[in-house]
């Protein structure tokens, strides 16, 4: 649907591909495989294709719906409901995927393998998680609070300027005012979360679910009973971890001791 409403605008104005590709700045081959349905883009670009059209957030919407085909069918019911949560709390062991910069989540996310085939899912599951970032500053903001274990600040990214760039978005993104940020310090010793991330997220209207995720496999839990035991569980890794404003401090000093 977001590919064929992409070329019914374009054909409405009287561009061709090519026009198109001259105007916004963006490669014609690019438009066309967006328009095809064979290529997910960032947000940002749907956002400029409205403006383009002048259609408000006609586009955005409808790729909201479309990026859930980027993630694997266990994942889209839990995108779904990421997507409309008034209260998110998120432990992750590395760097949560809704704080990543695109060129960190592209290390991550890319494997081994470099073929053009490879290269063409990672950009796609790249866009994706990003889309997922959005709801961060959608109005209204959801509640976000995030632990973070010690081990993600040291293990860095491959690249000096990627990590410098996360790092820096991390530092930005603990003063968010819709945003509570922690970090679980190596002193505060070995933990119940050591081998997997968990997320809780609330809506509107009270009713919660939880999400845990391990190397290989992720649960959606909805049962109100273990909902509970992991707010719980969620509750232990708060109680040990840094407060928010040491936790800045924190991540300040690892930027510092990056940058010598």
């Amino acid at each position: 649907m977001l590919g064929q409403t992409l070329k019914v605008l374009r054909e409405k104005a009287g561009k061709s591909l090519g026009q198109l590709a001259d105007e916004t700045g963006y490669e014609k081959s690019y438009l066309s495989r967006l328009e095809s349905g064979e290529r997910l883009s960032k947000v940002t670009v749907m956002e400029d294709l409205d403006g383009y059209y002048g259609t408000g957030d006609l586009l955005v919407s409808h790729w909201k719906a479309a990026r859930l085909d980027a993630f694997k069918d266990q994942y889209k019911e839990y995108m779904r409901l990421e997507a409309t949560a008034r209260v998110i709390r998120v432990f992750s062991p590395g760097i949560p995927g809704l704080l990543q910069t695109e060129d960190f989540a592209r290390g991550v996310l890319s494997g081994a393998q470099t073929t053009a085939d490879v290269d063409e899912a990672v950009e796609e599951q790249v866009a994706a998680r990003l889309g997922r970032q959005y709801r961060l500053r959608q109005k209204p903001e959801p509640e976000v609070r995030f632990i973070m274990d010690e081990f993600a600040l040291r293990r860095p990214a491959a690249r000096g300027k990627t990590w410098q760039d996360q790092l820096l978005h991390l530092e930005a993104a603990a003063l968010w005012p819709n945003v509570a940020f922690q970090v679980l310090p190596f002193s505060a010793g070995a933990h119940h979360h050591m081998n997997g991330s968990l997320v809780l997220l609330w809506q509107r209207d009270g009713s919660a679910v939880a999400y845990t995720e391990g190397n290989s496999s992720g649960r959606l839990i909805e049962d109100p009973d273990e909902v509970l035991r992991e707010r719980s569980s969620y509750d232990r890794l708060r109680d040990l971890a840094l407060s928010p404003s040491d936790s800045l401090t924190f991540i300040k000093d690892v930027l510092k001791e990056h940058r010598s």
